[in-house]
């Protein structure tokens, strides 16, 4: 594992609990509907006794991959890994070949559980090896690939327990909640906070599979967390929006919830919802707390421990690209030292690629994006260099440039430019949800004769043709 840059990215001077204390105290609180996936429930006694059956089978593994899918089995194996100090790395169950390929062959994961080792939640195990040290990796999480192929993002257990003791700080997350979601468990948002948090907090869950309005509108939970692209679809749906009005808490998150999907929900719900801001190498650092004002357009203020600058562009209002620091960060990329040492400022600020502003109070607003290769669609945040790749790998395909249009529903839709020869629009889409990730696929393609290119031969996205 590569040693962090010097400087400010170091731990908060509070050390938190261990990772999964609340989890394996004896005396924590449990019922039989403790989780509940897909409508398949668990108690916090049946989830433990099944991880403690794959520790003891995966112990002293390098790594271990884990299919996500929305299933009760990967919770399981997750918190097995996690028992048992092996870094587990979080597959997407819709990813093709290559992409699979690529994070198996770059993690050095040893075994895929649930494929390599059987993963049942009938079966019981006993685990009680003492936690690993704050300081070792928990999850591989991997990046989206903006200038190629993703990167694998080393994430402490520090740095989990830290973000999900801030985030239950912030939002007055305890065991009396529960929480409802139906997001990807491949990533920070469903795994780590919605999954871990729920386990760390000792809260009820509802994994609703599928985040459909009607599937939440029926949970009855007290906290509910949502890409915009759900909320969207929750606030066309009134019926589903009114029936989450006695709901303490509503969270939005991976990308910028609209403002009238916002009003459209305060409306409905009779409260307003609220914002957080984070990343793959930071988890989450910024969020509204749930006795903070409530604003559109703003995620609200760093968690205990974190600290934020902006480095002016010089533009009017202070705004800038955001650096932050503090204990919730990644311990760098898997494999590649130039890379993380270049995700670092020289005194020891993570560059973050973001552009915000920070109000006199302290609230943060994100107004962009400081390359235009991020795309942030249906709250997936996916890389243009990864589906340009693919797009390439097609024989009929001599160039392609990737970019995200904006688009009602989806926050941005993912729209490719390329040159190609004898090859149909729905072909090309085809193969590239066959290659990657189905949600990475290009909604639209425009065929071109050439790409506008600069004199060094990089292509000029500004200069791309309107739709």
């Amino acid at each position: 594992m590569p040693p962090g840059p010097p400087g400010p990215r170091g731990r908060s001077d509070s050390v938190p609990e261990p990772l999964l204390s609340s989890l394996v105290a004896p005396d924590a609180a449990d019922r039989p509907d403790a989780l509940t996936i897909a409508g398949r429930s668990l108690s916090r006694e049946e989830l433990l006794g099944a991880a403690g059956a794959v520790a003891a089978r995966i112990a002293g593994a390098s790594s271990v991959a884990v299919r996500a899918a929305a299933e009760p089995e990967t919770v399981v194996a997750v918190v097995g890994g996690l028992l048992a100090g092996v870094p587990v790395v979080p597959l997407p169950p819709d990813a093709g070949p290559a992409e699979r390929g690529h994070i198996l062959r770059d993690s050095g994961a040893e075994l895929v559980l649930g494929e390599d080792v059987p993963v049942d939640i009938r079966e019981r195990g006993t685990w009680s090896a003492p936690e690993p040290a704050p300081e070792s990796t928990a999850l591989v999480l991997y990046t989206s690939g903006t200038t190629g192929a993703p990167k694998g993002a080393l994430i402490p257990r520090g740095a989990v327990a830290a973000g999900l003791d801030g985030l239950a700080d912030a939002w007055k997350w305890t065991a009396e909640d529960t929480l409802v979601h139906g997001l990807p468990l491949f990533h920070v948002h469903g795994l780590v906070l919605g999954v871990l948090g729920a386990l760390r907090t000792g809260c009820r869950l509802i994994h609703t599979g599928r985040p459909t309005p009607e599937a939440y509108a029926a949970a009855g939970g007290s906290l509910y967390f949502g890409v915009p692209t759900v909320w969207s679809r929750v606030a066309r749906d009134h019926a589903a929006a009114r029936a989450l009005a006695g709901a303490r808490l509503l969270v939005s998150g991976s990308a910028a919830l609209p403002a009238p999907v916002f009003r459209d929900l305060e409306a409905l719900t009779g409260q307003r919802p609220v914002e957080r801001y984070g990343m793959t190498e930071t988890l989450i650092t910024v969020a509204t707390r749930a006795d903070g004002e409530r604003v559109p357009g703003a995620v609200g203020v760093p968690l205990p421990g974190v600290r934020t600058r902006v480095v002016e562009t010089g533009e009017e209002g202070g705004i800038g690209e955001l650096e932050v620091s503090g204990p919730t960060l990644f311990a760098g990329y898997l494999g590649r030292p130039e890379a993380t040492a270049a995700a670092y400022t020289a005194d020891g600020w993570f560059r973050t690629g973001d552009i915000a502003a920070i109000e006199p109070d302290g609230t943060h607003r994100i107004v962009g994006r400081a390359s235009t290769d991020l795309i942030k669609s249906g709250g997936y945040r996916v890389g243009a260099g990864e589906v340009e790749n693919a797009l390439l790998d097609h024989p009929a395909v001599r160039e392609a440039a990737v970019v995200g249009v904006p688009h009602d529903d989806l926050g941005q839709e993912i729209v490719a430019y390329v040159v190609a020869d004898g090859i149909a629009e729905r072909e090309l889409i085809d193969f590239v949800a066959g290659h990657l990730s189905v949600h990475k696929r290009p909604r639209r393609i425009r065929f071109m004769d050439a790409l506008p290119r600069n004199a060094m031969g990089k292509p000029q996205k500004k200069l791309l043709p309107p739709l």
